[in-house]
């Protein structure tokens, strides 16, 4: 576990409230990153990570940067070529300081993409991002997960699933040998379609918000080069400061919703929790089958 008091990195205006409802401040922020650094840190490590910045606090204004920050001195980059075809520096932590060097320039949330950046051109995952709309309970969101993990599953692929901290959850499937761009997004957008097709009155498989009240939306969009998912214990820039959360897929009744967790609850889970959620994510070895 780091300690904000062992790292290099100053914070400075440490008094300032960044989650205004709960008077969480700068400070605590970096502090509950430093207390989770072990947990956190493998998600984003070698990978091109976007972050979400409010130097203000979450309730003034955001944004999201994924190139070099004037002024950062412990947070690696990696050269990375753009669907122009010129090429810019990315952000790419790789350490418990260069996470709190990020802290500390106000950033809150991290996405890091789905591939490592020395093999930018091959997933490691395909991530199923399961969005309800207006006037789904979470028992519907339950519901469509684990639907979305029995398909797996009859593939033959094992999935794990993770709190948001937002709406909903993400079923996650590692891929190893990770697997080309060009297979995984048809590969996620038929599994998406085909349970839009089988459930017609529980999925869509399209991003209209016009066709999304009382439906879950399985956003399949995440799993293209260059796109990006928040990683596991990533807070996010929402009202209570609610963390993303990998659970076990028989905790997922219990959570009760997608912002289950916030910071006090996330580090009192870690500090009790034995082993991962996600042990044996690491020892998985399956690419993608065929889909009709």
């Amino acid at each position: 576990m780091a300690r904000t008091e062992d790292a290099k990195v100053r914070i400075t205006h440490p008094e300032r409230v960044i989650y205004p409802e709960k008077g969480i401040t700068k400070q605590q922020v970096a502090d509950y990153y430093a207390a989770v650094m072990d947990a956190f840190l493998p998600g984003v490590t070698g990978r091109p990570t976007s972050v979400l910045r409010c130097p203000e606090g979450r309730g003034s204004a955001c944004f999201f940067q994924k190139h070099e920050i004037a002024g950062l001195k412990r947070v690696a980059t990696v050269p990375m070529e753009e669907v122009s075809g010129a090429r810019d520096e990315y952000l790419c932590p790789d350490s418990p300081d260069a996470v709190l060097e990020l802290v500390q320039f106000g950033s809150l949330e991290f996405h890091p993409w789905g591939a490592l950046a020395r093999d930018p051109g091959h997933a490691t995952f395909v991530v199923f991002d399961l969005d309800p709309g207006p006037n789904v309970t979470w028992t519907d969101v339950v519901a469509g997960a684990r639907a979305v993990r029995k398909v797996l599953a009859g593939m033959g692929l094992m999935s794990f699933v993770r709190l948001t901290g937002g709406k909903g959850v993400h079923v996650v499937a590692p891929l190893c040998p990770p697997c080309p761009w060009d297979a995984v997004k048809p590969f996620a957008q038929g599994i998406a379609r085909s349970l839009a097709a089988q459930w017609p009155d529980r999925f869509v498989a399209v991003a209209s918000k016009r066709e999304r009240a009382g439906m879950i939306f399985i956003d399949y969009l995440r799993n293209s080069r260059g796109a990006t998912s928040v990683a596991s214990y990533s807070l996010r820039a929402r009202e209570g400061a609610p963390v993303a959360m990998p659970l076990r897929w028989d905790e997922l009744g219990r959570a009760g919703a997608a912002s289950a967790f916030d910071m006090s609850k996330s580090m009192r889970r870690l500090a009790r929790q034995r082993s991962h959620p996600w042990e044996g994510w690491d020892d998985v070895r399956q690419g993608l089958p065929p889909i009709a």
